[in-house]
């Protein structure tokens, strides 16, 4: 086999899809014999191999992942879910989906289920940085476990996530260059490691330029602390040069609250997002944000995972990747 043929190669020259293909390769059903034969015959024709750590999975597996995350209805989430679901493709292999709500108790449920179908690993996003440690723990007896985003304290299994203190330092910088000489966090409280990691991520690199840093408010991930925390900025007063928000659903709701309440945006106050979702390049102004690579982090949670099933006492592994800042209208003022 050859680098460079691919499962995407062998659906394009079959003419199926690329799920259609790695269910021919894999020996899974719902796909017929005759389709099967075609595209078997077709792999052996461009030198394509099933990928060696997918054929690890055990025999009788489900060949399906699951996955919990805390709120499916951000759009963070959302994407991170549509970006894990279209890596696990090329190794043949399904995603179930469960909403852990942000609950611990809720979380230790959903994972009893998901465990209880037979899947052959777990992506698993925690809802609180200590409390989700006894859940994860049980789950981990098990199935193989990858920590993805958010992380629990303490626990060790492989992670994959952004290196959100790189993210926090590039959004500073930019700041500063952008002339703030004061600046405000609008954050999450400790509940998660992505809250703490980008609370003192700001925190080193606010201290680093030299800017007047106002007292940080801090609540959870969500639209609506968004809203309280511009409300409150603007009672307390004087406002800072500019607001830097933990993630986009937070700056929406500051942008959204600091006009309605006449200040302009970016005009006086200069507002930054985090994570790079999609409702950042259509809020007015558009978002400046820290995008996340979601194909990237897709991409080494799958890769991570397969590794982990194949080798269950294999070291752990710790993925960093690195963001990139996307700058828009609501740090660039006329």
């Amino acid at each position: 086999m050859t680098d460079e043929v691919r499962l995407r190669d062998v659906a394009e020259a079959a003419g199926v899809s690329i799920a259609t293909a790695s269910r021919a390769l894999t020996g899974r059903n719902r796909v017929s014999a005759s389709t099967t034969a075609h595209v078997t015959a077709v792999a052996r024709r461009l030198g394509y191999q099933v990928n060696s750590v997918g054929r690890a999975l055990r025999e009788g597996s489900t060949r399906t992942v699951g996955m919990t995350v805390p709120v499916i209805g951000n759009p963070y989430f959302a994407q991170l879910v549509d970006a894990v679901e279209g890596a696990l493709v090329e190794p043949g292999l399904e995603l179930l989906i469960a909403d852990s709500h942000g609950d611990v108790d809720h979380e230790a449920r959903r994972l009893r289920t998901l465990v209880g179908r037979q899947i052959d690993g777990l992506v698993v996003v925690p809802a609180d940085v200590e409390r989700s440690a006894p859940a994860l723990r049980a789950a981990r007896r098990h199935a193989p476990v990858v920590q993805l985003d958010r992380r629990v304290e303490g626990l060790t299994t492989d992670f994959v996530g952004v290196d959100n203190a790189l993210g926090m330092r590039v959004v500073v910088d930019h700041l500063v260059d952008r002339g703030a000489r004061s600046v405000v966090l609008v954050g999450a409280d400790d509940v998660t490691s992505a809250g703490v990691e980008r609370r003192e991520g700001f925190e080193a690199a606010a201290a680093r330029t030299g800017l007047e840093v106002h007292a940080p408010l801090l609540d959870d991930f969500s639209l609506e602390a968004g809203q309280r925390a511009a409300e409150e900025l603007v009672a307390r007063g004087p406002l800072p040069d500019a607001v830097v928000a933990a993630d986009d659903l937070l700056a929406v709701g500051v942008v959204t609250t600091l006009r309605r309440l006449g200040v302009d945006v970016p005009g006086r106050v200069l507002v930054t997002g985090f994570d790079g979702t999609v409702i950042a390049g259509i809020t007015e102004p558009a978002l400046t944000t820290v995008v996340q690579p979601f194909a990237a982090l897709a991409q080494e949670v799958t890769r991570t995972l397969l590794a982990r099933i194949a080798d269950g006492s294999a070291p752990t592994r710790q993925s960093r990747i690195s963001p990139e800042l996307l700058v828009r209208a609501s740090t660039t003022r006329p």
